[in-house]
């Protein structure tokens, strides 16, 4: 099918423009408005989203996670419904990966779509530790933009791509684990592959509000963050932060410290260390000052993707 909006040969930020300008232009999205910096509301997204159960592995998972995003209500209703334990992110990760979604006993549908809902993602949950043994063979999540190949574009902000590389890093996902996002017809469009990097998530079925489209995209998904080794080889270097807060999009850590010498002995640890085959950069200390009022000093890391 001709895509609706033509892409040129561009950035990331050029493709996910066209589509918010056009799905504005056109009239094409629900509440929130604009669709602008966010995973469109796009009007048919309950009736896309209800194709995820014509899937023959939604029929064989027990466990399915789905993104947090407002178009994907009708995912996370269909998984309740279907009584399987659904899985959904934490709110930009800041208590965690998951949380596990539990409906009333006996919820009529009525309940189960208001668990469903935002509200009932925070009034019906409970979090799922990094600990936890869990095992996902199919992940929902919202895009901005995809192709046909299989290659995705979010909202920039990367919290899908860190949320799959954390699920790899302990676990709960494998080669066997089928990706599917959920879009309006003309939010598939022509992605060139030069711009889909590692660490970006691809798709393996595409479901709109007329189409199912299985991508067979030959792309590996992310490996996995290494934050858990990265915290190791801290460890091992008695430099172990007592924070540590990841920035996915920008490929980056922050290692939070209570003192100016054992920010020091972090950088000088960090200095040529290498993990996966990937080389760290370690930036200079900064000073910062928390809620608490409590001093730390702060040594940025980046590239620290598989």
């Amino acid at each position: 099918m001709e895509p609706d909006i033509k892409i040129n040969p561009a950035s990331k930020w050029d493709i996910r423009q066209k589509v918010w300008d056009y799905i504005e232009e056109k009239n094409l999205a629900n509440f929130p408005r604009p669709v602008h910096h966010r995973i469109p509301n796009f009007k048919g997204a309950f009736t896309a989203c209800a194709r995820v159960s014509e899937l023959e592995v939604f029929t064989q998972t027990p466990e399915v996670k789905v993104d947090p995003d407002k178009p994907l209500e009708g995912a996370r209703l269909a998984v309740l419904q279907a009584q399987k334990t659904l899985l959904v992110p934490t709110p930009r990760l800041r208590t965690g990966l998951f949380n596990k979604i539990t409906p009333p006993q006996g919820a009529s549908k009525e309940q189960l779509q208001i668990c469903s809902s935002s509200q009932g993602v925070k009034d019906f949950s409970v979090p799922v530790g990094l600990d936890a043994k869990v095992k996902v063979d199919l992940v929902v999540v919202g895009s901005v933009a995809v192709s046909e190949k299989g290659f995705r574009i979010g909202k920039g902000e990367g919290f899908a791509d860190m949320e799959y590389g954390m699920m790899a890093a302990m676990g709960a996902v494998s080669e066997s684990t089928v990706v599917v996002t959920v879009v309006h017809d003309c939010q598939v469009v022509e992605i060139p592959e030069e711009l889909i990097e590692s660490h970006d998530l691809t798709v393996d079925y595409i479901l709109t509000p007329t189409r199912v489209i299985k991508t067979n995209c030959q792309l590996p998904k992310p490996q996995g963050i290494i934050w858990t080794k990265l915290k190791t080889a801290l460890r091992e270097r008695e430099a172990a932060p007592l924070r540590l807060t990841w920035q996915g999009a920008q490929h980056r850590a922050f290692l939070d410290y209570s003192d100016p010498q054992a920010a020091e002995q972090a950088l000088e640890a960090l200095q040529g260390l290498s993990l996966n085959g990937h080389s760290l950069q370690a930036d200079d200390i900064c000073t910062f000052t928390d809620k608490k009022q409590d001093l730390y000093m702060a040594c940025l890391v980046r590239s620290v993707w598989v």
